[in-house]
């Protein structure tokens, strides 16, 4: 991690390496996190107003206040990770491991290139940075989903709704879940990049580095989830 994070020799060709790694491990992943929030923000809906929506001794606008809240607490935050630590966790794993059973990174150290900063750095700064606009996108795309079921599905009235999107807001839960992010980030790509680094053998241990970084990755967001949530919602 020392050499990792040292100051880049050359900042021109970091910058390119650093735009590279936000469209590979960032822009790439917009499409997965659009259609996985919409359907889960209808599907969080759905399942609320089915449950305490009919109730005679709970308000309807609850439905959205509660929906909300699983949103900006945990969905868009922690569980988006989750799923973007095996899309992007394995792609970072699997690249770095397959250059060093090609030698590439060997090669890279002959000609006296710090390689773990060339190579992670850039893909720790891009993750940091483009995870938490991931997450701000996944929270208005899972608003738009629950609409989309009152709208289409007719579930609930959209008025009502809104209004318990509106009742009691905190801003400081959307600032709890881009904090969360920025950590989760920093996990994937330093654990990912870790395994895949130290890649010791062939092609069967890059799929094991793969694997172990998925989980090693998965199993570390959901610890810091439970320490973050404790300090940052007392």
């Amino acid at each position: 991690m020392w050499r990792t994070l040292a100051r880049p020799e050359r900042m021109s060709m970091f910058f390119r390496q650093y735009i590279s790694e936000v469209e590979k491990l960032g822009i790439n992943s917009i499409g997965i996190v659009l259609l996985i929030s919409l359907f889960i923000g209808a599907v969080i809906t759905i399942q609320i107003k089915l449950n305490i929506g009919d109730s005679g001794w709970v308000p309807r606008w609850s439905v959205g206040y509660v929906t909300r809240e699983i949103l900006l607490l945990e969905f868009s935050s922690s569980i988006m990770c989750l799923i973007l630590a095996g899309k992007v966790g394995s792609n970072i794993a699997s690249e770095l491991g397959a250059m060093r059973v090609t030698q590439q990174i060997d090669a890279l150290e002959i000609m006296g290139v710090n390689s773990a900063n060339y190579l992670i750095f850039p893909k720790i700064t891009a993750m940091v940075t483009i995870i938490p606009l991931l997450v701000i996108f996944s929270i208005f795309s899972g608003i738009i989903g629950a609409f989309a079921s009152c709208w289409f599905g007719h579930v609930m009235s959209a008025t009502d709704l809104e209004y318990g999107f509106q009742y009691m807001f905190e801003q400081w839960y959307v600032w709890c879940s881009i904090i969360k992010s920025i950590v989760f980030a920093f996990i994937i790509s330093s654990v990912s990049s870790f395994f895949g680094y130290t890649v010791d053998g062939g092609s069967i241990e890059v799929g094991k580095a793969s694997t172990n970084a998925v989980v090693c990755s998965s199993v570390l967001i959901l610890f810091f989830d439970i320490i973050l949530t404790k300090f940052l919602m007392e």
